[in-house]
Order: structure tokens, then C-alpha cells, then sequence
């Protein structure tokens, strides 16, 4: 049983000394001791969603609680990487304070001088990660987002090179005939996986116009299924008032 004192305030470094503990090999949890990168994988996944709900719902309190699990999952890997000899949680800290600072030139000092003549955000983020080509910046999108956010991600980098529809008209164009081709495998005899080609082009045409109007994708099917929730439950509510 360990005596640890009950405090007005906690740290961040408190928070992994915690983790520090359950992690320990012979007094730890059970549970926690002997979790590993790979098999907490998705509850950094889930807690991430479950913040991401209670900014929608702007709800102060679900919402400390929800950022207080994401910054626990941190510290988790954090500690995880620490026992293997890579990195500490001071490492991880110092290493995003000097990436915000590098890419806020117009406001420190530092960041300036290393970067005359450097504007925008995507153009510092190159030169940090010595990004080059077209293809430098494809293959740093995480093929684990989401699928229109990795899409919408993959067309606004593209764009950056001149690639892709040049303005909403060509974007529309290309759409529609992405539609036609759906249309007419999903009404002929195909196969499964010229369909599915089918499918996928018209998902990412869409995506492509709804980027070039200014809109974030991945948000707007979110926003769309939750009104469609809404609509059946309200319909649900009428039928049960009926019945």
C-alpha cells in the first residue's frame, strides 16, 4: 500500500509519477502494469472521440473531465516510452514548446531569425521535417486519420503543387462525373472491387468540391448523421405519442 499525500494541487509531473506507479512491476495494477503501446492503442483513440463530444455539447465540466482522460493517455505512453530508455515526458514537453515557438515567427524572436523569408504555416512545417516533394508531404499524412479527413488532407497538400481541380467549377465537373460512373456500376453487373473503385472516387470527389467551398468534410457527414439521429428519434417520439 503506498501512502501517497493528497495535494491542493497537481502537476502534470504528478500525473506520470502516478502512472509511475501502476506501472510498477511488483506493487502496480494488475491491469496497468502490463499494458503496452499497442493494446491501449485505441482507448487514445476513444477518449480523444468522447472530448470531441463535449466540445459539441459545450459542456465545461464533461469537457475537463474528457481532456483530463486524453492528457492521462499521454502520460501513459509517455511513461511506457520512458521505461524503454526513448524519451521522457520532459522530452515530449520541450519538444512541441520548441515546435510552437519555430512556427510562430512573427511573434518569437528565435523563430525569425532561423526563418528569413519563410511564410505560412505548411511552409515552416516543411522546413522543420526537411519535407521537399510533393511526395514527402503525401507520405507524412497519417494513413490512420479518418478517411475524408486523410483525403482532404491529401488534396489541400496536392493543391500546394498545382494538382487537382483548379477552382468549385472543375471540382463540381469532376464530381459529376464520378456520379456517373457510380451510377452505372452500382445499376450494371460489376465486380465487387470495380464498384467499390467507383464508390471511392465519387467519395473523394466530393470530399475535393466540399474543400474547394471552404468546408471541412469529415465535420459535415458528422453534423449530417447526428441531424439524421435527431430525425429519427424525433420520428420514433411522434409514432410512440401516436400509437
Amino acid at each position: 500500500m503506498i501512502d501517497w499525500p493528497e495535494k491542493e494541487h497537481y502537476t502534470a509531473e504528478d500525473l506520470v509519477q502516478i502512472i509511475r506507479i501502476l506501472r510498477d512491476p511488483q506493487e502496480g495494477c494488475p491491469w496497468d502494469k502490463v499494458q503496452t503501446h499497442q493494446s491501449i492503442r485505441k482507448n487514445f483513440l476513444e477518449e480523444t472521440c468522447e472530448a470531441l463530444e463535449a466540445i459539441d455539447a459545450d459542456d465545461p465540466q464533461m469537457l475537463r473531465e474528457e481532456l483530463g482522460d486524453v492528457l492521462m493517455q499521454v502520460a501513459f505512453h509517455a511513461v511506457l516510452e520512458e521505461e524503454q530508455g526513448r524519451s521522457t515526458f520532459s522530452d515530449i514537453c520541450r519538444e512541441v514548446c520548441e515546435k510552437l515557438v519555430f512556427r510562430h515567427p512573427h511573434l518569437f524572436a528565435s523563430s525569425a531569425a532561423q526563418n528569413a523569408g519563410i511564410n505560412g504555416w505548411d511552409a515552416l512545417k516543411n522546413k522543420e521535417k526537411g519535407r521537399q516533394t510533393l511526395a514527402d508531404e503525401l507520405d507524412t499524412v497519417p494513413a490512420t486519420l479518418p478517411a475524408l479527413m486523410r483525403a482532404q488532407k491529401l488534396q489541400k497538400r496536392a493543391a500546394g503543387h498545382g494538382i487537382g481541380p483548379a477552382g468549385e467549377e472543375q471540382a463540381l465537373d469532376t464530381l459529376r462525373q464520378a456520379a456517373d460512373r457510380w451510377r452505372a456500376a452500382a445499376q450494371g453487373d460489376v465486380p465487387s472491387d470495380q464498384a467499390a473503385r467507383a464508390a471511392g472516387e465519387l467519395l473523394f470527389a466530393a470530399v475535393d468540391s466540399i474543400r474547394l467551398a471552404g468546408l471541412d468534410a469529415e465535420e459535415a457527414l458528422t453534423f449530417a448523421s447526428k441531424a439524421f439521429c435527431r430525425t429519427l428519434e424525433g420520428g420514433q417520439g411522434a409514432d410512440r405519442t401516436e400509437h
